[in-house]
Protein backbone atom coordinates (compact mmCIF):
# COMPACT_ATOMS: atom_id res chain seq x y z
CA UNK A 1 0.00 0.00 0.00
CA UNK A 2 1.43 3.26 -1.13
CA UNK A 3 0.24 6.07 0.88
CA UNK A 4 0.75 9.62 -0.76
CA UNK A 5 -0.25 12.78 1.62
CA UNK A 6 0.61 16.58 0.33
CA UNK A 7 0.25 19.02 2.57
CA UNK A 8 1.96 21.72 0.92
CA UNK A 9 0.34 24.10 -2.02
CA UNK A 10 3.11 25.46 -3.90
CA UNK A 11 3.11 22.81 -6.58
CA UNK A 12 0.08 20.78 -7.84
CA UNK A 13 0.96 17.18 -7.27
CA UNK A 14 -1.26 14.30 -8.66
CA UNK A 15 -1.37 11.63 -6.12
CA UNK A 16 -3.20 9.07 -8.58
CA UNK A 17 -0.03 9.23 -10.67
CA UNK A 18 2.33 9.62 -7.94
CA UNK A 19 1.96 6.17 -7.27
CA UNK A 20 1.96 5.04 -10.64
CA UNK A 21 5.38 6.07 -10.43
CA UNK A 22 6.43 4.64 -6.69
CA UNK A 23 4.66 1.61 -7.58
CA UNK A 24 6.70 1.20 -11.38
CA UNK A 25 10.14 2.14 -9.33
CA UNK A 26 8.82 -0.21 -6.81
CA UNK A 27 8.72 -2.88 -9.35
CA UNK A 28 12.00 -1.68 -11.40
CA UNK A 29 14.51 -1.94 -8.08
CA UNK A 30 12.51 -5.38 -7.11
CA UNK A 31 11.73 -4.27 -3.88
CA UNK A 32 7.97 -6.10 -2.14
CA UNK A 33 7.27 -4.04 0.57
CA UNK A 34 3.42 -3.84 2.15
CA UNK A 35 3.20 0.10 3.12
CA UNK A 36 5.43 3.03 2.19
CA UNK A 37 4.59 6.81 3.06
CA UNK A 38 5.50 9.68 1.19
CA UNK A 39 4.48 13.54 2.29
CA UNK A 40 4.79 16.23 0.37
CA UNK A 41 5.32 18.86 2.80
CA UNK A 42 5.92 22.47 3.44
CA UNK A 43 9.74 23.72 3.45
CA UNK A 44 8.89 24.68 7.16
CA UNK A 45 7.86 21.36 7.77
CA UNK A 46 10.84 19.73 6.41
CA UNK A 47 13.26 22.29 8.32
CA UNK A 48 10.93 21.26 11.69
CA UNK A 49 12.02 17.48 10.90
CA UNK A 50 15.54 18.07 10.00
CA UNK A 51 16.04 20.00 12.85
CA UNK A 52 14.59 17.58 15.36
CA UNK A 53 15.96 14.42 13.49
CA UNK A 54 19.08 15.83 12.41
CA UNK A 55 20.01 18.90 14.44
CA UNK A 56 20.63 21.35 11.33
CA UNK A 57 16.95 23.61 11.11
CA UNK A 58 18.55 24.48 7.38
CA UNK A 59 16.10 23.77 4.28
CA UNK A 60 16.54 20.57 2.77
CA UNK A 61 14.52 18.55 -0.17
CA UNK A 62 13.82 15.64 1.01
CA UNK A 63 14.09 13.24 4.51
CA UNK A 64 13.81 9.42 4.75
CA UNK A 65 13.22 7.39 7.43
CA UNK A 66 13.77 3.90 6.68
CA UNK A 67 11.85 1.00 9.01
CA UNK A 68 12.44 -2.10 7.46
CA UNK A 69 15.38 -3.16 5.52
CA UNK A 70 14.30 -5.14 2.45
CA UNK A 71 13.91 -8.78 2.54
CA UNK A 72 14.49 -8.95 6.50
CA UNK A 73 10.44 -8.92 7.46
CA UNK A 74 8.78 -12.27 8.55
CA UNK A 75 5.44 -10.76 7.63
CA UNK A 76 4.13 -7.48 7.17
CA UNK A 77 6.37 -5.18 5.67
CA UNK A 78 6.80 -1.51 6.05
CA UNK A 79 9.63 0.24 4.14
CA UNK A 80 9.44 3.13 5.30
CA UNK A 81 8.35 7.21 4.99
CA UNK A 82 9.81 9.88 2.55
CA UNK A 83 9.39 13.84 2.95
CA UNK A 84 10.04 15.78 -0.26
CA UNK A 85 9.46 19.47 -0.25
CA UNK A 86 8.09 20.62 -3.85
CA UNK A 87 8.89 24.65 -2.65
CA UNK A 88 12.68 23.14 -2.72
CA UNK A 89 12.31 21.48 -5.66
CA UNK A 90 10.58 24.68 -7.71
CA UNK A 91 14.17 26.74 -6.55
CA UNK A 92 16.23 24.54 -7.85
CA UNK A 93 14.18 24.28 -11.19
CA UNK A 94 14.11 27.85 -11.56
CA UNK A 95 17.95 28.19 -10.48
CA UNK A 96 19.25 25.53 -12.99
CA UNK A 97 16.05 26.19 -15.32
CA UNK A 98 14.17 22.41 -15.31
CA UNK A 99 11.09 21.32 -15.06
CA UNK A 100 10.18 21.34 -11.71
CA UNK A 101 8.64 18.25 -11.87
CA UNK A 102 11.27 16.69 -12.89
CA UNK A 103 13.37 17.43 -9.96
CA UNK A 104 10.30 16.27 -8.08
CA UNK A 105 10.68 12.75 -9.77
CA UNK A 106 13.89 12.94 -8.88
CA UNK A 107 13.63 13.29 -5.03
CA UNK A 108 11.06 9.90 -5.53
CA UNK A 109 14.08 8.03 -6.49
CA UNK A 110 16.47 9.33 -4.17
CA UNK A 111 13.94 8.57 -1.13
CA UNK A 112 13.25 5.07 -2.92
CA UNK A 113 17.26 4.47 -2.89
CA UNK A 114 17.71 5.96 0.47
CA UNK A 115 15.09 3.37 1.82
CA UNK A 116 16.43 0.14 0.41
CA UNK A 117 19.82 1.23 1.76
CA UNK A 118 21.75 3.55 -0.74
CA UNK A 119 23.44 5.86 1.32
CA UNK A 120 25.53 9.46 -0.12
CA UNK A 121 27.47 10.75 2.21
CA UNK A 122 30.46 9.40 1.47
CA UNK A 123 32.06 10.33 -2.46
CA UNK A 124 31.94 6.94 -3.72
CA UNK A 125 28.05 5.96 -2.12
CA UNK A 126 27.48 9.21 -4.18
CA UNK A 127 28.79 8.08 -7.34
CA UNK A 128 26.86 4.99 -7.39
CA UNK A 129 23.41 6.38 -6.11
CA UNK A 130 23.62 8.70 -8.60
CA UNK A 131 24.22 6.39 -11.39
CA UNK A 132 21.12 4.19 -10.27
CA UNK A 133 19.27 7.50 -9.80
CA UNK A 134 20.14 8.11 -13.68
CA UNK A 135 18.95 4.96 -14.57
CA UNK A 136 15.36 4.83 -12.70
CA UNK A 137 14.75 8.36 -14.41
CA UNK A 138 15.13 6.90 -17.74
CA UNK A 139 12.93 3.70 -17.36
CA UNK A 140 10.59 6.83 -16.24
CA UNK A 141 10.65 7.94 -19.42
CA UNK A 142 11.11 5.14 -21.48
CA UNK A 143 7.73 3.49 -19.53
CA UNK A 144 5.99 7.14 -20.32
CA UNK A 145 5.76 8.13 -16.83
CA UNK A 146 6.42 11.44 -18.09
CA UNK A 147 7.97 13.82 -15.33
CA UNK A 148 5.02 16.49 -15.86
CA UNK A 149 2.20 14.08 -15.54
CA UNK A 150 2.94 14.10 -11.87
CA UNK A 151 0.44 17.50 -11.72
Amino acid sequence: MIRIYNSQRDLPLSKPHLKRVISFLLEALHIQTDELHFHFVTDKALRQLHDTYFNDPSSTDCITFPLDPVGKALSYHILGEAFICPKTALLYAKQHKIDPYEEISRYVVHCLLHLIGYEDIKPADRVKMKREEKKCLKKLLQAGLCVKNLK
